[in-house]
């Protein structure tokens, strides 16, 4: 995996964490800065982490299934982002649903106003647990996760920050279409992964 490749990995793991970061932005207003700096904190740090830990899994396992290195790179990347679609499709439908019913946006709630410990640990680890996955991929593909990390905790700091602030100012539009988007790019990027090396594969 280049350069490239690993940054499109990064924003579309990172975009989890920017749409909680929208609604953490949304409950707590005046507040963004201090909530986009712990969100950016959090989700950056755990993101990177469970990449880093999906890479040593893998790592144990990687000479035994190195010929079929690019596939378990394309299926766990498809799967991720066929997941992030459907989890923001079903999201975007509920919301929907909420306003035609005239209930409460679900961002607002006390909870997501919250930067507890107990209550951000929460979310970091439910937006940051699909990159347990992404991290087997990367030692499928023998990645150099030390610049994958970096740039997985990097990118999803700044979408953090920047998602906090998003959803302060103009509320929760973004927020399942940010995981749409994110999972395109999680799909896009495994396609990319399959052809080259099928191209490879028959150029031989």
């Amino acid at each position: 995996m280049g350069v490239w490749d690993l940054l499109g990995i990064a924003v579309g793991l990172a975009m989890d964490a920017f749409a909680v970061s929208i609604c953490k932005g949304l409950a707590t207003k005046k507040n963004f800065i201090k909530t986009g700096l712990a969100c950016g904190i959090w989700f950056g740090f755990f993101q990177a982490l469970m990449p880093l830990l999906g890479w040593l899994l893998g790592r144990t396992v990687a000479g035994y299934v190195s010929s079929v290195a690019p596939y378990i790179a394309f299926a766990l990347l498809a799967f991720l982002g066929v997941k992030m679609i459907v989890e923001a499709i079903k999201e975007l439908k509920e919301i929907k649903k909420a306003k035609e019913e005239g209930i409460c946006d679900c961002c607002a709630d006390e909870k997501n106003a919250s930067l507890s410990v107990k209550v951000m640990f929460v979310f970091a680890i439910a937006t940051s647990i699909d990159a347990l996955a992404a991290g087997l991929s990367f030692a499928a593909m023998d990645a150099n996760i030390w610049v994958a990390i970096s740039f997985i905790g990097i990118v999803t700091f700044l979408f953090s920050f920047v998602g906090a602030t998003l959803g302060a100012k103009v509320g929760g539009l973004l927020r399942g279409k940010a995981e749409i988007f994110g999972g395109v790019i999680l799909i896009a990027m495994g396609l990319k992964v399959l052809i080259q090396h099928l191209i490879e594969v028959f150029a031989r």
